[in-house]
């Protein structure tokens, strides 16, 4: 590796060789970063620490905050915060592909419990296939969208969740640099920053005011992402001792189907209605409709 020399005194010249190291230590192997994971070993311990905390709301009806919440919040903390040089965008990628990669071993306890209550799965029928209408209830934001100033990109915003299959339905539908994949990739990368902890605090707030079943919940926790499956489970576990393996195996066949069957509701339903939404609403409620109205 050859050495460049120094031309500045300022040391800029020096700070662009090292950056430039990095970026090829890190893509030859991103697993050397080793402040890294030091960096997520303290976090996770520091959220075990503090341990699952309730919230008392009145009577019996409590909050539940699990460790994930702290560990991403402080996750997020470290990486905004200026004196922390080591966080970067770069550990940001590796730590989204070590993400995936760990949480694997999750998905496979899941496809087990799945295995061990089959019978479980089979005696609940067509409720597993119909819980799969609920990726149609994101198309009710559309209204909100488009009160915002939203146009096309309504369309891709609130058709689904915005996961990866999503994305890719409308990419391929609408084409990479249309509004609508402009919406989708919007919605995608705000669900991945905050999506495990909006549905975490959704799940809590369910469970303290919602008298459904536990197997309504775990199935309403396979929303067709790993780590969003990863963070609902862990306060319906919390609240229901003792179910453990019923709860995992409906939460992971439930995941499964949103892979599966929720990609072709999202094609031939959802995609459809919510353009036809779109046209009948956006000329009502659009910004420039409304404002070209008040002009009148």
């Amino acid at each position: 590796m050859a050495i460049i020399p120094l031309k500045d005194d300022d040391g800029q010249v020096e700070h662009i060789y090292r950056e430039k190291t990095d970026k090829r230590i890190l893509k030859k192997n991103p697993w050397r970063d080793y402040r890294l994971h030091v960096t997520v070993l303290i976090l996770v311990v520091i959220a075990e620490l503090i341990g699952t905390q309730k919230i008392p709301i009145t009577g019996d009806v409590a909050i539940t905050i699990m460790p994930l919440i702290y560990t991403i919040v402080l996750g997020l903390v470290f990486y905004l915060a200026k004196p922390i040089t080591w966080i970067q965008r770069k550990q940001a990628r590796i730590a989204e592909g070590a993400m995936m990669l760990f949480i694997g071993v999750l998905i496979a306890k899941l496809a087990v419990s799945s295995g061990q209550s089959i019978h479980l799965i089979f005696e609940m029928g067509p409720a597993l296939i119909l819980q799969e209408l609920g990726h149609l209830a994101t198309i009710l934001v559309l209204p909100i969208a488009l009160l915002l100033g939203f146009k096309e990109e309504a369309i891709g915003m609130t058709n689904s969740i915005g996961r990866e299959p999503n994305v890719a339905v409308v990419v391929d539908k609408y084409g990479f640099n249309s509004p609508e994949s402009r919406g989708v990739f919007a919605i995608f990368i705000i669900g991945t920053v905050i999506g495990t902890i909006f549905i975490s605090f959704l799940v809590t707030m369910s469970l303290s005011f919602l008298p459904l079943h536990p197997y309504a919940f775990a199935m309403a926790s396979g929303v067709g992402s790993a780590s969003m499956n990863a963070a609902a489970i862990g306060p319906t576990l919390a609240a229901f001792p003792g179910l453990e393996s019923q709860i995992e195996a409906f939460a992971g066949f439930s995941n499964l189907l949103s892979f599966c069957v929720g990609i072709y509701i999202v094609i031939f339903v959802a995609i459809p209605l919510t353009e036809k939404m779109y046209n009948w609403l956006e000329p009502k409620i659009g910004k420039d409709s409304i404002a070209k109205k008040g002009d009148e």
